[in-house]
Order: structure tokens, then sequence, then C-alpha cells
């Protein structure tokens, strides 16, 4: 089964590009609504995932909030008309400038990763005679089950306060008078399916609570982080994540204390699957063992599969003829140049439009211009 694309539309575009489905992109966001606001949860998007404007856009419409990992992130967010109030500023490295951009308007919180950042906001923020609302992002000790790259809640990890400092760095709040505590943040990982390690993450919050309620520390907010991933083999017949059961898993297993708020900071479960790289077949190569598919995208329109290995559908969307086996190539002077091997598609000739699907999250945002190339264009499915 192939997705259902405009091709005769699309046979008219420059390729390679990027084609987004807005009423797939809206539907996952309407679904988010209703099930986060059963519970009264709050979703900033991550922004890092697509910041695509027009996507950006959309999100906000629909009425999220926006997480942020770079100062260029809170002015696209800004920019997309995202309140200040609903955007969160996370990243292990936030430079000066980044964080007095936060500062200046007035974000809702610093994500704050380090004692040595905590000092450092404090003194940015006296020199303005503000106060920084900050949560504590801290390193919980609960594994992912996802790819080395993409797990960040390890103490090995450089994400985070480890559990050890969290007394020492608390003790801090004494002292530092333009900062104010009003949350705990926690982030474990990327493309997440074990919904079980969600679970655990709730168990060790939970512990870290009452511990600091032995110091008679309250939080107004918690902020799960992302993770929850999509369905990469089966994006037609799994297009939207199960977003019930994940805001269900935390309503049942997270014991709140009275009046505290919940966040979440998805991102490619919310995009991932409305975005597909659209290339086309510049040659069909016959090598000594294999055929080989060579299109005219590379890892510099998408770098998922030469970074992480990453597996994307690949579909031949302008052929019906029998099935033959192809490494799917690009143009770039790398060997790592694929988008994969010994992939099953209908006969591929010269021209042939090959769509690489579920590539709406970690694809345009990620694209390069390496080899002198052009960044991808987008295209959407209600401008077409």
């Amino acid at each position: 089964m192939k997705g259902n694309f405009p091709i005769n539309k699309l046979r008219e575009l420059q390729t390679p590009f990027y084609f987004y489905n807005t009423d797939l992109l809206r539907d996952t966001l309407a679904l988010i609504r209703s099930e986060a606001d059963r519970y009264g949860f709050h979703v900033h998007y991550a922004v890092k995932a697509n910041a695509n404007h027009k996507i950006l856009s959309i999100i906000r419409e629909n009425g999220l909030g926006a997480d942020c990992v770079s100062g260029g992130e809170i002015k696209a967010s800004l920019a997309a008309g995202f309140p200040a109030k609903k955007i969160v500023f996370a990243g292990v490295g936030k430079a000066d400038w980044e964080i007095n951009l936060g500062l200046d308007n007035d974000i809702f919180c610093f994500n704050v990763e380090s004692a040595a950042e905590l000092e450092v906001i404090n003194e940015l923020a006296g020199a303005k005679n503000k106060v920084a609302s900050v949560a504590l992002r801290i390193n919980p000790e609960v594994d992912a089950h996802t790819h080395a790259y993409i797990t960040t809640g390890l103490k090995e990890n450089k994400f985070g306060i480890n559990l050890s400092q969290l007394d020492s760095v608390l003790d801090l709040f004494e002292t530092l008078k333009n900062v104010k505590l009003i949350g705990l943040h926690f982030h474990i990982g990327s493309q997440i399916t074990d919904l079980t390690s969600f679970q655990s993450l709730c168990s060790r919050v939970t512990e870290i609570q009452e511990n600091m309620a032995r110091r008679r520390i309250l939080v107004e907010n918690l902020n799960f982080g992302g993770g929850l991933g999509i369905d990469y083999h089966h994006p037609n017949h799994l297009p939207i994540p199960d977003f019930k059961e994940y805001f269900a898993i935390f309503h049942k297993h997270m014991k709140l204390r009275p009046e505290q708020q919940v966040h979440f900071e998805p991102g490619r479960s919310v995009v991932g699957q409305c975005g597909t790289l659209i290339t086309k077949v510049l040659y069909v190569k016959e090598g000594a063992s294999k055929n080989f598919a060579i299109v005219d995208a590379g890892f510099t329109e998408l770098i998922r599969p030469a970074l992480y290995q990453a597996y994307h559908r690949i579909e031949n969307l302008t052929s019906e003829e029998a099935e033959e086996v192809y490494d799917v190539v690009g143009p770039i002077c790398e060997s790592s140049d694929s988008f994969g091997k010994s992939v099953d598609l209908n006969k591929v000739r010269r021209g042939d439009l090959i769509a690489l699907r579920s590539a709406g999250a970690y694809g345009e945002i990620m694209a390069s211009q390496y080899n002198c190339r052009q960044l991808p264009k987008a295209y959407f499915s209600d401008t077409l």
C-alpha cells in the first residue's frame, strides 16, 4: 500500500522537495489537544523537529506552546505567533545572547541543565532587574531503549543534572536572588516505542519529589519532555501515534501534588508522518551484484539514514510494474549517501518519483548545502 499523493501536481515541481500533508498535521494536533485536555496537560511543540514557518503557524493555531533549544528557535517561534508565555527554553549550551533574548521576551521558563548555567542566568537576569523562572532538567537514570545517539536520560549523557548533584544545585537557590524555581524537567530520549520507559520515568519522578518534599520544596510544574516515537515502517496504516495511551500512562502512574501542572514537549510525534521527501530517479545503474536507483536527493536533504542508520519507507509513486530490488542512493560524493539497501520497489525507470516517507521530523530542518547544493523547497497539500 502506497501513500496518497497528487502525483500530477508533484510532477510539475523541481525535485527534490518536501511535501507536507497539512490535513494529517491538523488531525494529529486535534488528537493531541483532545487527549491532553482530558487531563489538563500542557503541550509545547519541540521546534527542533521542524521549524518550517507554515508548520509552526499551524501548530500555534492549534493552541500548543513552543519548546526551543536555541535563540534562533525562540525567534522562529515568536515570528510564527507563539506567545512568549508559552515558550520554554532548553539546551545544554545556552549562549548569553540567547539567555538575554529569553529574558527580554519574558518567556515562560528556562530549563536549566547545570549549576554553572543557573549562576549565569541569575547574573544576566540581575543585570536586567528581572527574576527568571527556571526548571531544573534532571537526569533521571531511565533507559529509553532507543538509539544511542538519541538517548538523553542516562548519567553518561551530556544532558541534565545528575541525581547525585541535585541537592547542591537546590542549595544555590538560597543565595541566587534573580532565579525562581518553578519546575522540574525531564527528557529521556527520542523515538521511544516501548511505553514502559515512561512508566519508569513516572516512578523515578515520584521518588525525586518525595526527596524534595523532605526539604519542603514543592514545584508548580513537571515537564516530562517528549520522546514518543512514530511507526516508520507503516506510515499509511499508523499515521498518528497513540497519544491516548501516552498521556494516560502519565495520568495513571504520576503522583501529582495539589495544583501541580504537567507539561510535554513532543516533536517527532507531531510532524513526523505529515512530511515526505519527494525525489526523482536520475539513473538506474546495473552493478555486478545489485541494481542502484540513483536519485537527485541525498543526505543533504535527509541525513537521518546516514547519521542514525535510520529506516524510511521508500515508495515508487509513478510505477505499478512488478517489484524489483534496488539500493536507493543519492548523488553526494560520500559512500554513506544511501537511503536504503535491497529495497523492494515497483520497477524503477529514469524520471520516476520516489517518496521517502515519515520525513516530517528531522528532515528539512537538518538539510545542508554540502557539495554547494541548494536547500530543498517545501510544498503543502492545502496550497498545491
